[in-house]
């Protein structure tokens, strides 16, 4: 009897997660679907694959510089994740092994600058990158968040793991800390770095506001500000828009699906 309440308890428990699994995935399927029809049939609602997706891919590439909008978000998307996980990587590390009695008051004011928001600070950072003259450049894209609260956070709690007895026994056979963090903490907190990799790279690749502010040419424009452009006219083709947002969508998808066992598994070890 008891068996039988188990069998039935999993079948339910199989059907939730069957439902929850199409609620998630129709909409990816729903976009990749759309790019194979015309935009008439988009708007009455089709949602089976067509035979119109060469014609929108032919029409995006004519109609939009989706090739230079795609090469720059990887290119500072990629610079901005390599920064901000040195750079964070390095102060979370610092935190957690340095013993030191004012760091938990700094890693408390770094923290409070979490509830600072973005808009507050956009004006005096405009300015001083235009007297920079950091506008369109990948530097001037990368500048703002190279260094993240969040990010240091999570790498000082994902620190509080590592054995501190490995950091003294390396100091004790002559290796400096630099070569401590690159020959033993990276290898250790891989996972970490993987999960840490994929919120920073997509934080990166989803910005708007930012690049809307600084980047202000067209040989400059990210996918965000492309597929915005998109739907700002009067009229919109939607086969030729769902080609571009599946194209924009691809990089993030492989990067989670390729390292979700070490996104776990990072995320996993940051709690504890």
């Amino acid at each position: 009897m008891k068996t039988k309440r188990i069998a039935i308890s999993r079948v339910f428990v199989y059907i939730f997660l069957i439902i929850v699994c199409f609620f998630s995935a129709f909409p990816f399927a729903w976009m990749l679907s759309a790019a194979t029809n015309k935009s008439v049939e988009i708007v009455k609602g089709k949602v089976f694959f067509g035979t119109y997706l060469l014609e929108n891919i032919k029409t995006t590439l004519s109609t939009v510089n989706l090739g230079r909008a795609f090469w720059n978000s990887m290119r500072n998307s990629v610079a901005g994740t390599l920064t901000s996980l040195f750079i964070c990587s390095m102060a979370g590390y610092g935190f957690q092994i340095y013993r030191d009695k004012g760091k938990d008051r700094l890693i408390g004011i770094l923290l409070l600058s979490m509830m600072v928001p973005f808009a507050s600070i956009m004006v005096p950072l405009f300015r001083m990158f235009s007297q920079a003259k950091l506008l369109d450049t990948t530097m001037g894209f990368i500048l703002p968040s190279i260094s993240t609260a969040f990010l240091i956070f999570f790498f000082r709690q994902s620190s509080a793991s590592f054995p501190y007895e490995i950091v003294q026994a390396a100091r004790v056979d002559g290796l400096g800390e630099f070569g401590i963090y690159v020959r033993i903490y990276l290898p250790v907190m891989a996972p970490t770095f993987a999960a840490a990799a994929i919120v920073t790279f997509m934080n990166h690749w989803n910005n708007y506001i930012w690049p809307l502010i600084i980047m202000q040419s067209q040989q400059s424009q990210t996918m965000p500000l492309l597929t915005s452009g998109m739907i700002a006219g009067y009229t919109t083709d939607y086969g030729m828009l769902m080609v571009t947002v599946s194209v924009y969508t691809l990089p993030t998808a492989i990067l989670f699906i390729t390292q979700q066992r070490r996104f776990v598994a990072g995320v996993l070890g940051s709690v504890k």
